[in-house]
Formats: C-alpha cells, sequence, structure tokens
C-alpha cells in the first residue's frame, strides 16, 4: 500500500465541508433518523443503490413504521413488501432481529456496538453506520462504496474481499474517521463513493480528497479497487410446473434456506422429465398432446451463478384433477394477490398469466 502520509487526518474535514454543501441531503431514511429508520435502510442498502432502495423504503416503513410492527408481522407480509429487492435473506435476517428487538430489548434498538454487530443481517460496517447515524457514535464503516474510494485514495493493492486487503481498508477507515461529527462524516463518505468515485468514470475533478489520491496521482484509477479473481460463471437450471386451474395457479413455499429462501413460487424439478412426472402423478393419467406447453427458457442472475428456468404449463380443470392445499401449498390468484413474498421472476410470470384473458373472452 502506497499512503498519502500526514494528510490522513485532514481526510475527514474535506470530505465534511465538501458534504455540508454537495452532499446527499433529503433522502427518506434522512427525514427521521430513528434508529429503527436508519437501520431498515443499511440493511436495504446492501449491495442495493439508493435510487432502487428509496420507494421499497417507503413503502416498508409505512406497513412497519416500527420495531414492534415488524416483529408482529408474519414473515410472508415482510417478504411479500420485500418483493423485488432481491437479496431475501436481508428481509429474514430483518424480521428475525426485530423479534430479538422486541423481545429482548424491550423494543428499544441497541446502542452497544457489540450487541447490535450480533443482531442477524448486521455486520461490522453495518452496525457501526447505523449507530454514527442514530446516534453520532464514531465508528469505521466500509461498505462497497467506501472500499473504493479508500482503495484508490490509498492505492491499496488486491481484492476487497480478501482478508489481508480487508484489514487494510479497515485500519485505513479508522484512520480517516475523524473524533467528531460521526453522523455527518458517516454519510460523507458513504456519498463519495456513491456519487463521485464511482465504479467508472469518476469525478476527479469535485472530488475533495482527489489532491492527494495515490491512484490519481500514480495515474492507476481504474487499478482500484482490485477485482475479484476470474472464475467460471456456473449456470444451473430447473424447471417449474405452472398448474392453472381457473384463474388460480399452484404455488409452493421454497424452504427457509437457500436461494429464495421462505418465498412462494412454482412447484420446482431439475428436468422437464420430471415435472412431467410429477404432473401425471397429480393427473392421475398421463396429458394429452397439447395439454402442457413448454414457454421460453427465463435467465435469471445471482451474485455467483445465472438461474435458466424453464415454465411448464398445464391446465388441471380440464380432467377434473384436484390439488389440495398443503401447509406450505396455495391457489394464487393474481387478480386478487395473497400478501405472499415472491421472487422477482415469479413475480412478473404471475402477472403475465394474470393478463391472459379467460378461455371464451373476448381478446
Amino acid at each position: 500500500m502506497t499512503g498519502p502520509g500526514p494528510d490522513r487526518a485532514s481526510f475527514g474535514p474535506r470530505a465534511l465541508a465538501w458534504h455540508a454543501v454537495a452532499g446527499r441531503q433529503g433522502l427518506p431514511w434522512q427525514r427521521d433518523r430513528s434508529a429503527y429508520r436508519v437501520w431498515v435502510s443499511e440493511v436495504m442498502l446492501q449491495q442495493t443503490q439508493v435510487a432502487t432502495v428509496a420507494p421499497y423504503f417507503e413503502r416498508f416503513v409505512e406497513r412497519f413504521p416500527d420495531v414492534q410492527a415488524l416483529a408482529d408481522a408474519p414473515l410472508d407480509v415482510v417478504l411479500h413488501h420485500w418483493s423485488g429487492l432481491g437479496y431475501y435473506a436481508r428481509a429474514r435476517n430483518l424480521h428475525r432481529a426485530a423479534v430479538i428487538i422486541r423481545d429482548e430489548h424491550d423494543g428499544e434498538f441497541p446502542r452497544d456496538f457489540a450487541t447490535v454487530v450480533e443482531l442477524p443481517g448486521v455486520g461490522r460496517s453495518t452496525a457501526g453506520a447505523i449507530l454514527a447515524l442514530a446516534f453520532g457514535e464514531r465508528h469505521p464503516i466500509l461498505d462497497g462504496n467506501v472500499k473504493r474510494v479508500l482503495a484508490r485514495w490509498g492505492a491499496v493493492e488486491g481484492f476487497p474481499g480478501a482478508t489481508r486487503v480487508a484489514n487494510a481498508l479497515w485500519d485505513l477507515s479508522d484512520e480517516v474517521t475523524p473524533p467528531a461529527h460521526a453522523a455527518n462524516f458517516t454519510q460523507a463518505i458513504m456519498d463519495l463513493g456513491a456519487t463521485l468515485c464511482t465504479r467508472a468514470n469518476p469525478a476527479c475533478d469535485r472530488c475533495p480528497v482527489a489532491g492527494d489520491c495515490a491512484a490519481r496521482l500514480q495515474d492507476r484509477i481504474a487499478d482500484f479497487p482490485g477485482a475479484r479473481p476470474v472464475r467460471a460463471r456456473p449456470q444451473r437450471e430447473v424447471v417449474w410446473l405452472v398448474l392453472r386451474r381457473h384463474e388460480s395457479v399452484l404455488l409452493e413455499q421454497r424452504p427457509p434456506a437457500g436461494i429464495w429462501g421462505g418465498l412462494w413460487g412454482f412447484p420446482e424439478f431439475t428436468s422437464l422429465a420430471q415435472a412431467e412426472r410429477a404432473l401425471q402423478e397429480l393427473r392421475g393419467s398421463a396429458p394429452a398432446l397439447g395439454e402442457i406447453a413448454v414457454a421460453a427458457t427465463i435467465t435469471h442472475a445471482f451474485s455467483h451463478f445465472d438461474l435458466a428456468i424453464t415454465p411448464l404449463f398445464a391446465d388441471l380443470e380440464r380432467d377434473g384433477a384436484r390439488v389440495t392445499e398443503g401447509p406450505a401449498q396455495t391457489w394464487y390468484n393474481s387478480r386478487a394477490p395473497a400478501e405472499l413474498g415472491l421472487a422477482a421472476p415469479v413475480a412478473t410470470l404471475l402477472r403475465s398469466l394474470a393478463d391472459v384473458p379467460d378461455e371464451g373472452s373476448a381478446n
């Protein structure tokens, strides 16, 4: 690492001065910096940009205005209001943490760092940001935007996900965090990464710390932060069995762990043959030619792999077949939807079904 020397002490004052005139103001969670609202926003902002989070946040806190409301709500309802935001483990952890805060802390968000960092879904950086923004306590943070700012400013070599590099960035974050004005500085350094020190085309001409930014002085801005080691991106394939009965389709709740954990979706199989066998068991006989249809494959990208989804459509009412609801099954009507947590591709497919006219109706 090539450090910028004694100017580390002036990083904070420069960032604060810039933020006072050019930082982001008036974000939804800034209007009332209660610990609850800051916590919800920080969890939503994990791996998701402000522009995407803002409308979700507004709807979420309207439905769940405090810890008590969130803890008391069924997980399905919480997941329903998270649907489309992605990374659903965040919603499950948020709900679990709300229950802990309700039951073990009398509904009051804790102020002790060690307690906060142990809450489900709250790591070191998120805990520091919550305590700084809500209570003005001094804690270094290291979210994605801050990693980029500090990796460039300090020319910290290597991929930030590597332990050695992460430790160096944590040390640097602690060094540049001033002793006072913790809330404003925390927002300032996050804003620097989000609005100026962006991944592509950083606005160095407007950056308050560009004068001693090591990456800029070395003309190596594109080298920082270091890239993730290249690995072949795997692809998984599944088949969704879309069983239609009148205006409803059969949904199943996924296991609590794994992708889309706890959300509702279509019965899932590893192959068309397996899905067709399951359909035959439900109907009691093999479907006739033309009674099932294979739709175009849907590709959904996760952080570490791509999922190729093939929908297999089948109508159950034609031969009187019946599927009764189980504890993890429900008949879902898109025209009168229940409050269920749905993954984005499931919700998209359900909306497309709702737009299909009933048989015999006018086009």
